[in-house]
């Protein structure tokens, strides 16, 4: 087919080169024209893994295209996907003006039959709005169609090949018609296609974002208790996930979640249940306690150190908000250095991608917040401690014996759980995690 994809950011991108490595002829447009040069020029503009070998092989073989006119991406497309930025405003609401937008001109340039999907996060009622911005210019038909994307950064390329599922919602034959020949490639009998309304279809989205945060959070509150009651969330991990009813996914306890998806779906839906004069109190709850949690490891550090922080070094391990991607949108990292800038203290800080991009955040001339790009142990010379926020597989694999020599006592923080109890016990360290027993220098 050929396709159209309005917007790369990371949806749009990651949907776009797979449409085009299942042999359809993929347009990109986007209003950036430095970006969209370089795109042509065969340089990515993010960290996915495995997105870029496909994006130069597609490249090369001319079905991945990139401009900045949408006349020209939409002439002979059979399908548009609109992947565009829904950012909250102020009220939690998700902003709609660049879909809508995008939208308003579309009318007058379709030619032919076509789908426009909704492939943003959007909230329940968007693509009645859509389609009524479109059909208000429109010569010929056409169908909007909802087509959530459940894309997992570090994991983008294998969920959209091989989904657990593909949602379409459509009131339309056709539409079904032509998203089910599209999907066709990527979904099979464990993977299924559902179809479904339009406000359902919208409805998921947030739903399964929802479910993934309240599970995160009771973890979080169980590791919390598990600390105060001398219990080791780990067994307890073990021994709930184990049950078929609850599953092993997303149970392990930490820092909180980030990222653009979570913090913003959770705060849309919120958003959405107030208009519609429904109290949805568990998700005031979630947002409350994940906001307590990406502090959890300083709280752990003012306890050993004391309140002010004056005088003293920390070495962070990790700023993306996840390991295998370099985006720190809501990550934890940012609240722990502010945290501890905040109360005297001084950070180095390491992560394998995302450096410049917290760089970007800070003042440049602050002595208080350095970077190390080569080696995550240049972080700890002469530290006080080493935290760690983001358990990339790096990290799992150091060299414990060469932690413990840099750093002025061996003392370590670890918001990831990532290394075990009686593993650091040997190596001589102080050694507090999320929702474990301590472990305490000789």
């Amino acid at each position: 087919m050929n396709i159209a994809i309005v917007g790369t950011g990371y949806v749009g991108l990651v949907t776009g080169t797979c449409l085009a490595e299942g042999g359809n002829t993929v347009i990109c447009v986007d209003i950036d024209e430095a970006k969209v040069l370089a795109m042509q020029e065969g340089k990515i503009p993010i960290y996915e893994p495995g997105l870029e070998e496909i994006f130069e092989r597609n490249i090369k073989a001319e079905r991945l295209q990139f401009t900045t006119s949408l006349e020209a991406a939409v002439a002979d497309a059979e399908v548009i996907f609109l992947a565009l930025p829904t950012p909250p405003k102020d009220d939690g609401s998700a902003d709609l003006s660049y879909i809508l937008s995008v939208a308003d001109k579309l009318g007058p340039l379709l030619k032919k039959y076509v789908v426009v999907v909704d492939k943003s996060t959007v909230p329940v009622g968007t693509a009645a709005q859509v389609r009524e911005r479109i059909a208000a210019t429109a010569k010929t038909s056409f169908d909007v169609v909802s087509n959530p994307e459940f894309l997992r950064e570090g994991f983008a390329v294998k969920d959209f090949t091989t989904p657990d599922r593909v949602v379409i919602g459509s009131s339309s034959a056709q539409a079904k018609e032509v998203m089910g020949e599209l999907y066709a490639p990527f979904v099979e009998e464990d993977r299924p296609l559902y179809f479904m309304d339009e406000s359902s279809a919208e409805l998921s989205k947030y739903a399964a974002n929802t479910f993934l945060t309240l599970k995160i959070s009771f973890m979080n509150e169980i590791a919390n208790r598990s600390e105060k009651l001398g219990a080791n969330v780990d067994d307890v991990r073990r021994a709930i996930g184990s049950d078929a009813r609850i599953g092993k996914r997303f149970l392990f306890p930490g820092i909180g979640y980030g990222g653009s998806c979570f913090p913003k779906d959770i705060r849309a839906l919120h958003k959405t249940a107030q208009d519609h004069d429904y109290d949805f109190a568990l998700l005031d709850s979630i947002v409350k306690l994940n906001a307590h949690q990406k502090l959890v490891l300083v709280e752990k550090l003012k306890e050993h150190f004391g309140q002010d922080l004056t005088g003293k070094t920390f070495a962070l391990w990790g700023l993306a908000f996840k390991p295998d991607t370099d985006d720190v949108r809501e990550a934890p990292s940012l609240y722990i250095i502010d945290s501890i800038l905040e109360a005297g203290g001084k950070v180095v800080a390491y992560d394998p991608e995302a450096n410049d991009n917290v760089r970007k955040l800070y003042d440049q001339h602050d002595t208080r917040l350095t970077f190390v790009d080569n080696s995550p142990y240049a972080a700890l010379h002469d530290a006080d401690a080493l935290l760690i926020a983001t358990e990339w597989s790096a990290f799992r694999s150091a060299d414990l014996k060469r932690i413990a020599d840099l750093l002025k006592t061996p003392t370590v923080f670890d918001g990831r759980n990532i290394y075990e109890l009686s593993t650091m016990k040997a190596h001589g360290f102080h050694y507090e995690s999320i929702g474990r027993p301590k472990v305490l220098q000789k």
